[in-house]
């Protein structure tokens, strides 16, 4: 089904695969004719070329990109305008698209998250973007339909920015990343390595585009073996699929921890385009003669069985077959792996989903920019078409990605199809991804073709006894499950015609309803704001010296966004830093806020000129221990804040405020053994935190330990490759030496640091 190659791959003419191996030079030779080096066959590529168009450093080994658009949601757009602003945005540069699909049910916190999206409307309106109204698309298949193009790149503030089926090689980052674009600067990587997804067959009936995807992240997510490269589907496999199908492989690639994507562009491709009245954006793709690639992963499509992957993470696959062939096996290896996820929070058991041998789900959603594609819904309402979901407790929700979409599923009668079963159809909405829509029962378990199953995601509140569990599916499963009134049921098991339908877009609802500037500002319009919407606070620069509190320690394998900063009904808060600040790791480690709330009071003294100790109890003793050894310093020279461990922390989201949350709250720096996304790792750098390096195994502190780095600022200042580091302990009058690195870093992610963040780095007083 899915094979990995130990090392890189040549492939040629698009179709021959030649293992990276001493003899490979002389085969490529005796097939092409030709003498080609690996460094040159890299360079086909088509990820390659598509990044040399756009980057501006001429060097490329060290790109500074520059992206064609940008856009962003309504829980990001908001602080990514303030923190632009700050840094004197009088115009957007290129098109910004703002979109209105994760905070749209304005339910609660009274008036804040419409006051958002008059915000976003105002600021279009006033700098020169787009502003796409609730309920009308969610923002990637609005990108999908408007704005990608063949060649050309886009940033969004959404990790799951990915256009790479039709042609566009997107990237999702932290609001940061795209205030550097709206300043006219640049996205600063190294070059990437590319790895190639060789398709291969067709997939069989009942088989869908979330099938494919999870079999990829099951086999790859573990490994790493994607990790921060782009993955570039090439293969005779790749015609046998409709651009819908490509689109819904597509953006799961993210759940790999990918950088990018990229697809080779056909026939099927410029369709797409011509149907959405954008033949001119359409471009054909194909890597070069002969191509190499730093990894290969084969995918015999033929090979795929409807998937699902199990609580609490995308990567946690099996076929559906196999679980319900396991039960009692699979079960049991979830609730062992939800120990961890949980901390053993609250108890947590699947055993009473098993009825008379089955398998029992409470809920199904077919939703967002992986599920509510025009072609998955058409398969769910033929896939449901006669069948009724009962009157039990089985619920199905099924969210159509855009109003174009809906229109169409009215148009075509899929709509009454899916109605008629007892199924409830709604509008463009991201909310089942991350907890703010269709939250199950506490202890039910939910069926969802959407992005994420981490914990917390579906609505869980650990604090307060409350779990659930999502298990993520293709929409033609979850159909068969509905249809069979919650057992699960893969869709192969379907005997009936799965039918092909011809869409036809409608653009005039998008010109009747979004509000397009073409570009043009107008500087005369007042920006709204809502009383929720704040400035984020003042931060100070990098001191000469730092003492930091640990005042969290996670031991879990991955520590996602989420756990960092819960979503849900967290999102209406996000527009207001400090307010969201007080949810920042609530439901992994409620002490954490109060504890950094703690010791921030000693920098926020030493900030106004006052002495720490009079703030905080801890810092005389502990200054008085690092005075022992290190005499010139003193609280005029020392910063005194928070930091955290993780092992592997960032997997998941691109929102910033994951990073920022932590700053606010006088957080200088995370320690982990790395960093799971080069987002997460990039917000804390953009925010002025610290991203230290420490190797695993190595842990010479404990919670609530004080930390003394002496001379931080200058090592950074210097690039020193290792960072001298103290646990300070009071009751023994000692100082414990240990080291620590940063990793590399670029001169600009040095100098936001040193500076305390990306809005001083850019500040125009």
């Amino acid at each position: 089904m899915i094979q990995l190659f130990e090392g890189g791959a040549w492939l040629v003419n698009g179709t021959e695969i030649i293992t990276d191996n001493a003899d490979a030079a002389a085969q490529v030779k005796n097939r092409t004719g030709k003498e080609v080096s690996k460094s040159e066959a890299a360079k086909n590529t088509i990820a390659y070329g598509i990044l040399e168009k756009h980057n501006t450093s001429g060097n490329m080994e060290k790109l500074k990109i520059k992206f064609d658009k940008l856009t962003s949601h309504d829980i990001t757009f908001v602080g990514i305008i303030q923190t632009a602003r700050a840094s004197g945005l009088t115009k957007f540069p290129i098109p910004y698209v703002l979109t209105n699909c994760h905070n749209s049910l304005c339910a609660v916190g009274g008036t804040i998250n419409e006051d958002d999206h008059m915000f976003g409307l105002t600021c279009a309106k006033r700098y020169g973007g787009v502003y796409v109204p609730p309920h009308q698309a969610v923002i990637h298949q609005y990108a999908r339909e408007m704005l990608a193009g063949g060649g050309k790149m886009i940033l969004g503030s959404d990790s799951h920015t990915r256009y790479g089926a039709l042609g566009t090689m997107a990237m999702g980052e932290g609001g940061p990343e795209l205030v550097k674009q709206l300043l006219s600067q640049t996205y600063d990587i190294n070059m990437p390595g590319v790895v190639g997804v060789y398709l291969t067959g067709e997939p069989v009936k009942g088989v869908g585009p979330q099938d494919v995807a999870l079999a990829i992240i099951g086999a790859v997510f573990d490994k790493g073996y994607v990790k921060n490269k782009v993955m570039e589907f090439v293969g005779p496999g790749v015609s046998a699929l409709s651009a819908d199908f490509r689109i819904g492989i597509d953006v799961m690639t993210t759940e790999t921890t990918c950088l990018s994507s990229i697809w080779r562009t056909d026939e099927q491709i410029r369709d797409f385009y011509e149907i959405h009245g954008r033949t001119e954006e359409y471009q054909e793709l194909n890597p070069g003669e002969v191509a190499y690639y730093d990894g290969m992963i084969m995918v015999d499509l033929s090979k795929i069985r409807p998937m699902i992957a199990m609580p609490f993470h995308p990567s946690n696959t099996y076929t559906i077959d196999e679980v319900n062939a396991n039960l009692k096996d699979v079960l049991h290896d979830v609730e062992e792996r939800a120990k961890v996820s949980l901390d053993g929070a609250v108890p947590y058991s699947l055993q009473n989903k098993v009825v008379n041998g089955k398998f029992m789900v409470d809920q199904g959603i077919i939703a967002g920019c992986a599920g509510g594609g025009f072609e998955n819904i058409c398969a769910a309402a033929d896939i449901l078409r006669g069948s009724y979901i009962g009157s039990d407790g089985f619920t199905l929700s099924v969210y159509p990605a855009s109003m174009p979409v809906y229109m169409e599923l009215i148009k075509n009668g899929c709509a009454a199809a899916i109605l008629e079963t007892g199924a409830v159809l709604k509008t463009a909405f991201c909310g089942p991804c991350f907890g703010a829509g269709d939250t199950p029962a506490n202890n039910a378990f939910s069926i969802r073709h959407s992005t994420r199953n981490f914990p917390n995601r579906e609505g869980s509140k650990l604090q307060n006894g409350q779990i659930s569990s999502v298990a993520l599916m293709d929409a033609r499963s979850i159909a068969a499950t509905a249809a069979n009134k919650g057992v699960l049921t893969p869709a192969t098991d379907f005997d009936g015609e799965i039918g092909k339908y011809q869409y036809h877009f409608d653009a005039n609802i998008y010109q009747n309803r979004v509000f397009d500037s073409k570009g043009v500002a107008d500087e005369s319009v007042e920006i709204q704001f809502g009383p929720n919407i704040k400035d984020w606070p003042a931060m100070g620069a990098l001191p000469e010296n730092l003492v930091l509190r640990v005042v969290s320690e996670i031991h879990d394998p991955v520590t996602t966004t989420d756990e960092l900063i819960p979503s849900g009904e967290t999102s209406s808060y996000r527009s207001n830093p400090l307010g969201l600040a007080e949810f920042t790791l609530s439901r992994k480690d409620p002490e954490y806020v109060d504890r950094a709330k703690d010791i921030q009071k000693a920098e926020k003294a030493r900030m106004q000129g006052e002495h720490p100790c009079q703030a905080h109890p801890d810092v005389k003793p502990v200054m008085g221990v690092v005075k022992q050894t290190f005499a010139d310093v003193s609280h005029e020279n020392t910063g005194f804040g928070s930091t955290i461990f993780a092992v592997k922390p960032g997997d998941g989201s691109a929102r910033e405020q994951a990073a920022s949350c932590q700053k606010v709250l006088g957080g200088w720096a995370n320690i982990a053994n790395e960093y799971a996304t080069k987002r997460y790792r990039s917000n804390l750098i953009n925010w002025g935190m610290l991203p230290f390096l420490i190797k695993a195994g190595e842990l010479p502190f404990k919670n609530l330990d004080y930390l003394f780095f002496p001379g931080i600022r200058k090592a950074v200042e210097e690039k020193a490759e290792t960072i001298e580091a103290y646990r300070v302990s009071v009751e023994e009058g000692k100082l414990f030496p240990f080291t620590m690195k940063l990793g590399e870093l670029t001169d600009e992610e040095r100098q936001i640091i040193l500076k305390g963040c990306l809005i001083n780095y850019n500040r125009v007083d």
